[in-house]
């Protein structure tokens, strides 16, 4: 839709059909559900949930602190003026989800969400639940296929307009010699100045031990683990402008626009945050 009035398109956009829903082996979107307290998930799911428990008994906060950070750095966007939001490895639906809280600031609010899950697909209806002023869409695409994914997003969302981009807890499930750099270069670079990156990230910089057992974990089940540290999470910001507080601990990421996440010990939740402007 470059060019054209967003009101002129319409509020929702219908999912595209998905593929089977694999419950031979576990699934990130389904375990974070299993994490979050959610149903949508399967026994192979939950199982490899609790062995990872077992490495961090911390798991279930976690997940709350990303969902915590997500809703506050939605609100930080709103009132710096961003109304567009592409959010890839969107995940099954919680309440709220990005749009209830983009739209709440700002109604006029476009989001289009991104996942290849067909289980997320199967929920895309909660996803398109937008206010009669803005629209939500919903795609089913891998992250690895930026140009497909902003193709189908410019059905809703104007790209020749800033774009708040958001890759949260999906960094760390792309590996580098799988591209994940050049995957954030190649999004982040056909969007207009004024845009955001938005990311949030698994660290092993607390417990490298552990971190490296959670690894071989996914490996074993033929899936992808790539905790990164904090060197490692900034370069994905290379050529942004960073917004204060600069590269945090997910839970210190302006604790103030968000209620505080209740979390078991004091030792820092292993993951990084940050938001940053394209100049």
């Amino acid at each position: 839709m470059t060019g054209q009035d967003p009101a002129a398109v319409p509020p929702t956009a219908v999912p595209r059909a998905g593929g089977r829903i694999d419950t031979s082996r576990p699934h990130p979107a389904r375990m974070y559900d299993w994490f979050l307290g959610g149903k949508d998930n399967y026994p192979v799911d939950e199982e490899m949930a609790r062995q990872l428990l077992t490495l961090d008994a911390r798991g279930r906060d976690m997940a709350r602190v990303n969902r915590a950070f997500m809703h506050r750095a939605v609100r930080w966007l709103a009132a710096h003026g961003v109304r567009q939001y592409l959010d890839i490895g969107t995940g099954i639906p919680t309440e709220p989800n990005l749009h209830q809280i983009a739209q709440a600031a700002a109604p006029r609010s476009r989001i289009v969400y991104c996942d290849n899950d067909p289980i997320v697909l199967a929920h895309a209806e909660a996803l398109l639940r937008s206010t009669p002023e803005g629209a939500t869409a919903y795609i089913q695409a891998d992250a690895r296929e930026p140009d497909v994914i902003l193709e189908r997003a410019g059905e809703v969302l104007d790209l020749t307009r800033p774009v708040a981009l958001s890759l949260l807890a999906l960094l760390h499930f792309v590996d580098d010699e799988d591209g994940a750099y050049d995957l954030v270069r190649r999004l982040v670079e056909r969007l207009p100045s004024g845009s955001y990156l938005v990311l949030s990230h698994v660290t092993g910089d607390f417990d490298p031990v552990n971190a490296a057992k959670a690894r071989a974990m996914y490996q074993e089940r033929g899936l992808t683990l790539r905790p990164r540290g904090r060197a490692e999470f900034a370069r994905f910001f290379e050529g942004l402008e960073l917004a204060e507080p600069g590269v945090s601990l997910t839970a210190e990421w302006h604790p103030e626009l968000g209620e505080p996440v209740p979390v078991a010990g004091d030792d820092p939740i292993p993951g990084y945050a940050g938001v940053a402007r394209k100049p």
